[in-house]
């Protein structure tokens, strides 16, 4: 399926690049995050969204160091527009919510704030940083609220260097059942 291809290839290209201030690369934490998603027992569309949700740094990329970053990249949204032409709202709408899952839980979880990496609390703080109340009630209402909660908490925990995880092409036939078929 050539639709298959565009996503996977995109890793591809620019996946092994180190992960932003991480021991891990972007592949590498994507394929982390799924298996912590199958490991619970996640449905399809979340795993991929796990799989996926960091595809925004691909597509429009930011500079590797994240001392140069002086704004948010904003790849949550970037990453889920580019997904949205081929794979239903089930795996796009989580990875949209993930950064705002981090300030929801920043707000809401005292010891959430104290599990991020060095890197996610210097983004945090370029995303907004912690939801205040009112963001928080209104973020809670929001469909896929839940999944995206769960996606922010295998995304932080991704990060182990050495683990082996699996690869990109376990998850080929996963992408093809999610893809949107659109009439002709």
């Amino acid at each position: 399926m050539p639709h298959v291809e565009t996503i996977l290839g995109i890793f591809d290209r620019g996946g092994e690049s180190a992960y932003f201030g991480e021991a891990v690369s972007v592949v590498e934490h994507g394929l982390q995050a799924a298996l912590f998603a199958r490991q619970e027992g996640a449905e399809e569309p979340l795993i991929l969204a796990a799989l996926l949700h960091d595809v925004g740094h691909l597509v429009v990329p930011a500079p590797d160091s994240l001392s140069a970053w002086r704004h948010d990249a904003q790849h949550e949204i970037s990453g889920s527009q580019w997904l949205s032409q081929w794979l239903r709202p089930a795996v796009t709408e989580p990875i949209r919510m993930h950064v705002a899952a981090k300030r929801y839980l920043c707000a809401t979880a005292a010891s959430y704030f104290e599990r991020l990496s060095a890197a996610s609390r210097l983004t945090l703080e370029l995303q907004g940083g912690p939801m205040s109340e009112h963001e928080a009630a209104l973020f809670k209402q929001q469909p896929f609220f839940r999944e995206a909660l769960k996606l922010r908490l295998w995304d932080e925990r991704a990060k182990v260097e050495g683990l082996q995880a699996g690869k990109l092409d376990d998850y080929r036939a996963m992408i093809e059942r999610q893809i949107i078929t659109r009439p002709q």
